[in-house]
């Protein structure tokens, strides 16, 4: 059977960081935490788990810290967890059963990260990450932000069924965007990578302009087809929250030069017509998104909900703005499959429930 480290980075977590150590600490066989300079009581909670608790001075660079905590690990593996990540019991099951039958000459173990469980507990995001490296890999992280484990060619990768489930509590706003304005501020030269980043945290932080412009300047650059049409993306989205259209369903069309067309992408160009109260062709193009298999490989972050219930969401509402009040509640229905806990889901519920009576279907 293989040992497992547990390498952590941590600062101020104590509303989270029980519940993660909680749902590993009998599958590692080692725990490390290095606090980056916590003030609440999280030092104090990660010692009733380990001793193996290190300062690290902060300096906006999260490939150091997560280096210098893989530094601290003696055990044949290590498993990397953010504070605000847990492993249910059936994925804990999964983890203790590879565990003890993994082959020791696997140098990586990737796992699905689960993010914003919807309120059935059913992820409306999915990533897969590098999870598990070998020790004696001497693996580093790159990237003082939006950081990445650097996995050799040679190396040899199990894609296991394990899930990690990201559930976020403490908002992070514009951390990462300061850390990068910092270091441009400091003269620090922009990798490629760090421009597509960059560019997603404009984005995130509604900087739409300058994300646009950065975005752009990635892609005359860029060689990855999946980062350009994920910058595409953002920088469609960024002219639709300007309202412009037009452009934005531009750039959204062009990654169809890359791909297949995608769940994400229709919905975006789904959504642009309705917002501009086209409510066919904003018909038309959610009924492609359904006429599409749901993907089950994550490699790239898939938007799960953009690929069923909320396309059959906003069908509703636009079969409604039509009249087809038939139609409007077949997709209602569908909602209620995926999703019946969900508030715009339960309020349709009860409309649909006080006109049903009034009306012949």
């Amino acid at each position: 059977m293989i040992t497992i480290s547990l390498c952590m980075i941590l600062k101020d977590e104590e509303k989270v960081i029980n519940r993660c150590l909680d749902s590993v600490v009998d599958i590692v066989d080692e725990i490390v935490i290095i606090d980056t300079g916590s003030t609440d009581k999280t030092k104090e909670i990660a010692s009733s788990y380990t001793e193996k608790i290190y300062e690290f001075k902060w300096i906006d660079d999260f490939s150091m810290a997560r280096n210098f905590s893989f530094s601290k690990a003696t055990k044949d593996y290590i498993l990397w967890l953010d504070a605000d990540e847990l492993i249910d019991e059936e994925n804990k099951n999964k983890l203790l059963n590879l565990k003890k039958d993994m082959s020791k000459d696997i140098d990586v173990i990737t796992m699905n990260t689960y993010m914003d469980m919807d309120e059935n507990n059913n992820p409306q995001i999915a990533a897969r990450r590098n999870r598990i490296v070998k020790n004696n890999k001497n693996f580093k992280w790159i990237g003082f932000v939006h950081e990445y484990i650097n996995i050799y060619e040679n190396s040899k990768v199990c894609d296991s069924d394990i899930a990690i489930i990201h559930d976020k509590v403490k908002c992070v706003d514009d951390r990462n965007l300061k850390i990068y304005k910092k270091n441009i501020s400091l003269g620090k030269e922009m990798s490629n990578r760090d421009l597509y980043y960059y560019g997603k945290e404009l984005y995130c932080n509604n900087e739409f302009d300058e994300s646009i412009k950065v975005l752009e300047e990635f892609i005359d650059k860029a060689e990855n087809e999946e980062e350009i049409m994920d910058a595409l993306c953002r920088i469609g989205e960024s002219y639709l929250y300007k309202k412009k259209w037009a452009e934005g369903r531009y750039y959204l069309y062009k990654t169809f030069e890359y791909t297949s067309p995608r769940g994400e992408v229709l919905y975006n160009i789904a959504l642009s017509f309705q917002r501009e109260k086209k409510y066919m062709q904003a018909i038309n193009w959610y009924q492609i998104i359904l006429n599409i298999e749901t993907p089950t490989d994550c490699s790239q972050c898939l938007n799960l909900c953009c690929w069923r219930f909320k396309p059959h969401l906003n069908l509703c509402a636009c079969y409604f703005k039509t009249g087809d009040i038939s139609k409007a509640y077949y997709h209602h229905k569908k909602c209620l499959e995926i999703n019946p806990l969900n508030p715009c889901v339960v309020s349709n519920d009860e409309y649909f429930k006080s006109i049903l009576k009034f009306i012949k279907l």
